[in-house]
């Protein structure tokens, strides 16, 4: 996929089926349309790899560039990290999640533990907001299971791949491959911390174990007294890569949160303009819905006698407003 002036684009894959742009904004090493001729190979290899351990799915460029980065382009321990994800997808249901899973009690959860996609930042990424701090456990395990709970997670991470983002690249006019989170930690005490720390574990081992490469920027707002303390120290053991992509912001965040998401995308709790009827957090506004970007998402297609979805292209009904993940 390198497409400088002194190289040439790398063979298009069978597997390459896009429909959206496929090219990252920046031109940071190993990302798409800015690999060098030794990360193209390192694709080729692993792809080659997996189609002899009998793998047939998820082997197109930008899914094994992730992994591939994920993994500091270490061939073999990208390939047992995409091993281990595919196990897991079988295991857990994975693939036939966004399909199936009805999330019915979803109106109590939000009562209790906010999460939801709204609108797109400056970049045109998928901004995903947080309520963590206001997590009430006890009240949650009255209405619904960690069990349960983490499979909305996985079934808005499926959603984010597609439709989610394949929508913003096309409005935008380039590739997007990660969101926006904003995490809101108002409320927050370490005695809170502690009683869903076996749920936000699990989500957050999904998150980086299955579903790589996916964080654009995280801030963390409304951060309680001590909270930057405890990250200094924690962040030491973070990628550096990880690390810029994280901002903590105490209750004075709304300037810098606006350098990066405009007023008219951020609910106005937080600063922003936006007052969506019936509520930012079940609007689920975005290019997602809008006629123009959004397609059906192939996971939503029929299935071929071999197993892949058929390649009729259809425009998207507008979804209805979904539950959404811990980003």
């Amino acid at each position: 996929m390198a497409t400088t002036a002194d190289q040439k684009p790398a063979p298009v894959s069978k597997y390459d089926d896009y429909d959206f742009p496929t090219t990252a904004p920046e031109a940071q090493p190993g990302h798409p349309g800015h690999t060098t001729p030794e990360q193209d190979a390192k694709v080729e290899q692993l792809r080659s790899e997996l189609e002899k351990e009998g793998y047939t799915e998820r082997l197109d460029t930008l899914t094994l560039l992730r992994f591939l980065r994920a993994r500091k382009f270490d061939v073999a321990a990208s390939k047992a990290m995409f091993i281990a994800s595919e196990k897991w997808r079988k295991e857990f249901g994975t693939d036939d999640l966004p399909r199936t899973f009805d999330y019915a009690e979803k109106p109590e959860v939000s009562q209790y533990y906010v999460q939801f996609y709204h609108k797109t930042d400056n970049d045109g990424r998928p901004v995903y907001i947080e309520k963590l701090g206001g997590i009430d456990l006890n009240a949650l395990q009255k209405v619904t299971t960690d069990e349960r709970m983490l499979k909305n997670l996985v079934t808005e991470y499926e959603k984010l791949a597609d439709p989610r983002l394949p929508a913003c690249s096309r409005k935008a006019g380039k590739l997007l491959e990660t969101c926006c989170s904003i995490m809101d930690l108002k409320g927050a005490s370490l005695w809170s911390a502690q009683s869903v720390y076996n749920y936000l574990s699990r989500a957050s081992g999904i998150s980086q174990n299955y579903y790589p490469e996916r964080l654009g920027k995280l801030y963390l707002i409304n951060a309680p007294w001590g909270f930057s303390t405890v990250f200094s120290v924690v962040k030491g053991f973070l990628d550096p890569i990880t690390v810029k992509k994280i901002h903590v912001l105490g209750s004075g965040y709304q300037a810098e949160l606006l350098k990066q998401v405009p007023k008219e995308s951020l609910p106005k709790e937080y600063g922003g303009t936006c007052e969506c009827e019936g509520g930012c957090e079940n609007s689920d506004m975005g290019p997602w819905r809008e006629a123009e970007w959004a397609k059906e998402p192939k996971w939503a297609l029929p299935k071929t006698e071999e197993g892949q979805n058929a390649g009729v292209e259809k425009e998207a009904e507008v979804p209805e407003a979904a539950p959404q993940p811990t980003a």
